[in-house]
């Protein structure tokens, strides 16, 4: 049965040499599709041309994360205009969306801060719009903004997804009450994560989608170790376990869910 990873960022093992042994890996797991995430501009063009030399296994989104954005925002925004023409074309704009966990805690300084990311989640949310992409977000102690952020911008909430969802079932509600879908890692396998496993189910299997987020965020049982999409399998069969179903229906739900989001063939 095919699995799809979401959600991963490959660049990391494409400059260290050993993304040909990763993937062999996922393809040996049954993950046989990846949506690459892109964060800055040095990542667009790896995952561009990695799309070119595996156009069936890999897909790619453009995106500036929010961690990223500095003074020159606009700058760096405006450079995803040019890998929105040709053929090796990302399927969404992302990750991008808000993120104040590393701000500093004196609201006088973050505020700034919270504003120049807002301005380029806005903006980026505009081009999505304007090109009629889906969006991936980001969202990190800032789930209530980014709602406003998104509800402003217009967009279609069927085309977006909260990555890494560590939220509760209250705020997954709120996504699905727009129309918008949430998005599990390796997080909904720890134990502490109770409230992530009662949000998946509070979604639903109609909506639910699967990534490993890695290099992060391994699935039990190999939490703590690099990630890879290999290890999509233990996130899937512990969520196939959760739905009470078995792992090749979970399996092709999520791969359709995910397809159909990103207008994968």
């Amino acid at each position: 049965m095919p699995f799809l990873d979401s959600h991963c960022h490959l660049d990391r093992f494409f400059r260290e040499g050993n993304l040909p042994a990763i993937l062999d890996r996922a393809k040996a797991a049954e993950v046989n599709q990846l949506v690459t995430i892109g964060t800055e501009p040095e990542d667009w063009s790896i995952y561009r041309e990695l799309v070119h030399s595996h156009p069936n296994l890999i897909a790619y989104t453009v995106g500036l994360h929010p961690n990223e954005v500095k003074e020159d925002w606009q700058q760096v925004v405006a450079a995803i205009d040019e890998h929105l023409v040709g053929e090796r074309r990302p399927v969404a704009v992302g990750e991008i969306g808000l993120d104040y966990f590393r701000l500093p805690k004196d609201e006088s300084k973050a505020a700034p801060l919270k504003d120049l990311q807002k301005a380029a989640f806005a903006s980026q949310l505009a081009l999505a719009k304007q090109v009629d992409l889906p969006v991936v977000i980001h969202c990190r102690d800032s789930f209530n903004d980014c709602l406003r952020c998104i509800d402003d911008a217009g967009i279609d909430w069927a085309k977006v997804v909260f990555h890494c969802f560590s939220e509760g079932p209250d705020q997954v509600l709120l996504l699905r009450e727009r129309g918008g879908r949430a998005s599990f890692t390796g997080i909904i396998t720890y134990g502490s994560a109770e409230n992530v496993r009662q949000a998946a189910l509070a979604q639903g299997l109609d909506r639910l989608m699967l990534e490993t987020d890695c290099p992060y965020l391994a699935p039990a049982p190999h939490r703590g170790n690099p990630n890879e999409p290999a290890f999509l399998r233990h996130t899937a069969k512990f969520c196939a376990d959760l739905f009470e179903i078995d792992l090749e229906t979970l399996g092709q739900l999520t791969t359709l869910n995910a397809r159909t989001f990103y207008g994968l063939e």
